[in-house]
């Protein structure tokens, strides 16, 4: 799922509808169809999906509209249940534009990276990668000293904050 996005002042925003939609959708693949399976279609994982789908509505709202903290709890939370493995959450290009990966990118940057590649960025952002590097060609967006862009930057550029 791609996100269909709001403009503006070069803010990336999935609805809340969107967003919840794909929380719901990831948690019941992920949790609850094999919880499903291995109780033999029990009549409580109907109340989980039910749950899940009243809980999701609230993180979104946490992540569209919360406070910082709220927003990256909340963010952080559902990265960690829905992506769980040994190594630092790295997704896929196409992951930040989905409605959780625009929210995140707004409200969180890259959880578990400092920097991130041009290719990232531009998927972050919106843009292409060779948009990308025009933007740090003109001092629009920071190098890192390590290679690629701040995730911080990003961050503070989808929130409209000044570079």
């Amino acid at each position: 799922m791609t996100v269909d996005v709001k403009r503006g002042d070069d803010d990336l925003v999935p609805s809340k509808s969107e967003l919840v939609e794909q929380i719901v959708r990831l948690l019941d693949i992920r949790l609850l169809d094999p919880l499903e399976v291995l109780l033999e279609g029990d009549d409580a994982v109907e109340a989980l999906r039910r749950l899940v789908r009243i809980r999701a509505g609230g993180w979104a709202g946490q992540m569209v509209d919360g406070d910082d903290a709220a927003a990256a709890g909340a963010a952080i939370r559902l990265i960690a249940m829905l992506y769980p493995d040994d190594r630092a959450f790295d997704p896929p290009v196409q992951w930040w534009r989905t409605p959780l990966g625009a929210v995140v990118a707004r409200r969180v940057g890259h959880p578990a990276a400092e920097s991130v590649s041009y290719a990232t960025a531009g998927a972050m952002l919106g843009i292409t990668r060779q948009g990308v590097h025009d933007l740090v060609r003109r001092g629009r967006l920071p190098r890192h000293p390590d290679g690629g862009v701040p995730s911080s930057a990003i961050r503070d550029r989808l929130r409209g904050r000044p570079e």
